[in-house]
């Protein structure tokens, strides 16, 4: 299984995380652990992720969350949780 994390950022408003995550379950992604707050107005979340590498790529899971992303005027990133630990670490 591979492990990735992905943040949202953006505008709050009705609907981000029930698009987010029907997103992943669509791609058979497994939600970990999830953290998310409101900043004035502004969303954030973070998320860990689990899903077969052999069926679902980091890229390909990307590409399907830029069109959330831009669906709901988002910025979405996701990473593989070992990059994303290491660049945490510098």
């Amino acid at each position: 299984m591979k492990k990735a994390i992905i943040t949202v950022t953006g505008a709050d408003h009705p609907g981000i995380i029930a698009a987010v995550s029907t997103a992943l379950a669509q791609r058979n992604v497994n939600i970990v652990n999830v953290s998310q707050t409101l900043m004035d107005q502004y969303f954030t979340m973070i998320m860990q992720l689990e899903f077969n590498d052999s069926q679902l790529t980091i890229a390909t899971l990307q590409e399907g969350m830029n069109a959330v992303g831009a669906a709901q005027g988002l910025v979405i990133r996701v990473q593989d949780e070992e990059l994303f630990t290491a660049m945490n670490k510098l």
